[in-house]
């Protein structure tokens, strides 16, 4: 497996070795020995969520505070997606950044995003299965979010903003600014 830092420090690109046969394919998505030895990071994943989405849905930048804050391995099980990782660690160089990858069933790359990031994603394909492998329970009163148009931040989702698909909840999100203001 090829393990490559982004431009965000701790934010990492996973890209399997695929065995390809007359059967069909074999790859190992993850592997903690390998993950630590490359990475330098122990992980401990504890819980996997998996999301179904249609095309232009947007799941906005989304993270859990404190305590409860998460690092995740996500991948696309069908389909493709844009995938979002905000560096939103107030000491970090990057702090505010973001990086944008997509993944998709047919590359099999993968994200892994640290705690004190906030992720999100668009559907690019007409749906996606997304999995997540997160390293901390998730815990509803820990949520927290940024607008996925905001500004500051300035993702090109990819899709024209008509094509956007947002959940009620995500559409009231505060933007970077005024989440930091706090």
């Amino acid at each position: 497996m090829t393990i490559q830092e982004t431009k965000l420090q701790g934010c990492f690109i996973l890209e399997p070795k695929v065995f390809h046969d007359d059967r069909g394919y074999f790859f190992e998505s993850f592997n903690q020995a390998d993950f630590q030895q490359k990475t330098g990071l122990t992980i401990n994943f504890v819980q996997d969520n998996q999301s179904f989405s249609k095309k232009g849905v947007i799941r906005a930048i989304h993270f859990q505070k404190n305590e409860y804050a998460q690092a995740k391995l996500v991948r696309v099980l069908q389909g493709e997606v844009l995938d979002v990782a905000v560096d939103l660690r107030e000491s970090s160089s990057t702090f505010g950044q973001h990086v944008a990858v997509r993944l998709s069933a047919e590359n099999k790359k993968q994200m892994f995003i640290p705690r004190g990031f906030g992720h999100g994603f668009i559907t690019l394909s007409d749906t996606s299965e997304f999995a997540y492998k997160c390293d901390n329970f998730y815990n509803k009163e820990s949520e927290g979010g940024i607008i996925y148009n905001d500004e500051t931040l300035n993702i090109d989702w990819e899709l024209p903003e008509t094509a956007h698909i947002v959940s009620e909840k995500d559409l009231v999100l505060p933007s970077f600014k005024e989440f930091f203001q706090k």
